[in-house]
Parts: structure tokens; C-alpha cells; sequence
């Protein structure tokens, strides 16, 4: 066996070249769709198969979104819809409070409580006055200590 036997051979190359030559010329007519179980590889990942369309794939960056974390300094109590916007649109958010009222950010707390409670989120305060709250779909691991200087 040639050493680009081998290659083809380790990598896989030989079962594209087998399946192109087993593919007609023509469409096939419509058949129903059968999962497909995916073959064991050694040390190599397996590329995501379209099952409605035997035989395409997907690239796997294509699937995955990139996150984004929102930063806001809300100066009136009227942001705070704002951020509940992001939290809906499953994006991470932290607020700072420092440049508002206090009784304004205890209402903007208070809100975006009631908004991660209901979107199956997570508020945690990560500073003086400085919250995070993300979505269900973002998980925080770790936590800050409660010691602040005052």
C-alpha cells in the first residue's frame, strides 16, 4: 500500500471519492429522510450532517452565534426597558448605577429583577452598585466577595 493510500485511508479522503462515484447523475426522486448515524472516527471531530438533505454539510461555525455583553450606565429610570430589551434578545448585561439616584437604581434593580426572574435568568451585584444580569442561556460561575469599601 502507497504511503498516499495510507493518508487517504487514515483521513477518510477514499469514502468522499467512493461517495461521489456512487452518486447518479441526475437528482433522485424524493424519498423519505432517514437519520443517518454518524461513523466513529479516531481523534477527529465528525462535521454536522444536514438529515433532510443526505450527504450535505454544515460547517460548524456557521451554527454558533457570537455573544455579546452590554454595558450600561442608565441615567434615568427609563433605560431600564432598554436593558430588558437585551435580556429578552438573550444577551449578557452589566449596569452601572453609580451616575443615577439611589431610589432610581433600587427601581431599576427591582425591574430588572422581575425581568430575569421571568426570562429564567440571574442578577448577581459585582460591585458597589455595578449588577450583572444575564439570560437563561448565559450561566455565571464563580462569585465576587461581599467585602466593599465604603
Amino acid at each position: 500500500m502507497s504511503i498516499k493510500r495510507r493518508i487517504e485511508k487514515w483521513f477518510y479522503l477514499d469514502d468522499e471519492e467512493e461517495l461521489q462515484q456512487e452518486q447518479p447523475a441526475r437528482e433522485p426522486k424524493q424519498q423519505p429522510v432517514q437519520q443517518q448515524q454518524p461513523r466513529r472516527t479516531p481523534a477527529r471531530r465528525q462535521p454536522e450532517v444536514d438529515t433532510q438533505q443526505p450527504g450535505t454539510v454544515v460547517s460548524l461555525q456557521s451554527l454558533q452565534k457570537s455573544s455579546k455583553v452590554i454595558l450600561f450606565e442608565p441615567r434615568v429610570y427609563a433605560e431600564a426597558q432598554d436593558i430588558s430589551e437585551h435580556l429578552k434578545n438573550k444577551r449578557a448585561v452589566v449596569v452601572n448605577l453609580q451616575r443615577i439616584e439611589r431610589d432610581q437604581g433600587i427601581r431599576i434593580v427591582d425591574f430588572l429583577s422581575g425581568t430575569v426572574y421571568a426570562l429564567g435568568g440571574d442578577i448577581q451585584r459585582i460591585g458597589t452598585d455595578i449588577f450583572l444580569c444575564v439570560p437563561e442561556n448565559v450561566e455565571v460561575a464563580g462569585s465576587i466577595s461581599d467585602y466593599f469599601e465604603r
